[in-house]
């Protein structure tokens, strides 16, 4: 493992190299891990993407910038950051997690890289680690628009459901093809508004369960298919 490469690809020099080490090093190889600069990181990241969006955005909602935000921070999107560095083949962690394929899982990398934040913001201090933030997240933060913070299927689903007194919608993975880091779930809504169970599908259950919720919207005819 090359430091002094995932450092060229984060940006980022560090002063006290076991700060990286920690950052990097999941729970399950022992009580010195990256939990609390994960936790550290995490705070920090939401500062950096909540200011950006407030300085960039003078006529948003603080419902619409959360919006948006939580589209930054969710756990996919910071897998994906994770990923341009290849942050998962320095990753440190125990044998049965690392047989386990532990090191291309969206949780331990999104974990990793909030650990890595924090870790920047010991060794340089608070504007440095927003910083760099902003450079991994540019090309993300320059493609938003506030009509992207309009809420998802989910929730206008069901908003509707609600305003006309019917029970909320339920979620089943009724499917999940591939291989744990590669996989394609099928989710089924089920309402008792709808006439017949709608599906959708996804890379995770999160995105199936949304495409499910875009379905039943079309089914109702509150949207155009």
């Amino acid at each position: 493992m090359s430091l002094s490469k995932l450092q060229k690809l984060i940006g980022y020099q560090f002063q006290d190299s076991d700060l990286l080490v920690q950052a990097l090093t999941h729970r399950s190889h022992g009580a010195l891990n990256n939990e609390r600069l994960e936790f550290l990181g995490d705070s920090i990241l939401n500062l950096a993407v909540t200011r950006f969006l407030y300085d960039r955005f003078s006529d948003a909602t603080e419902g619409h910038m959360s919006r948006l935000r939580a589209k930054m921070v969710r756990r996919d999107t910071l897998a994906d950051v994770a990923r341009e560095f290849a942050l998962g083949d320095f990753l440190i962690m125990g044998r049965g997690e690392l047989k386990s394929g532990g090191f291309t899982r969206d949780s331990i990398l999104s974990d990793a890289v909030e650990a890595i934040i924090g870790a920047i913001y010991l060794d340089g201090g608070l504007e440095i680690a927003q910083e760099r933030v902003l450079v991994w997240y540019e090309s993300r933060l320059g493609e938003l628009s506030l009509s992207e913070s309009e809420k998802d299927p989910k929730s206008r689903l069901q908003e509707h459901l609600q305003g006309i007194g019917a029970s909320l919608p339920q979620y089943e993975v009724i499917q999940t093809l591939g291989l744990s880091h590669d996989q394609l779930f099928t989710v089924e809504c089920r309402s008792e508004s709808l006439e017949e169970t709608v599906s959708g599908e996804g890379t995770s259950r999160r995105m199936a369960e949304q495409a499910a919720a875009q379905a039943a919207l079309v089914a109702l005819e509150l949207e155009p298919g």
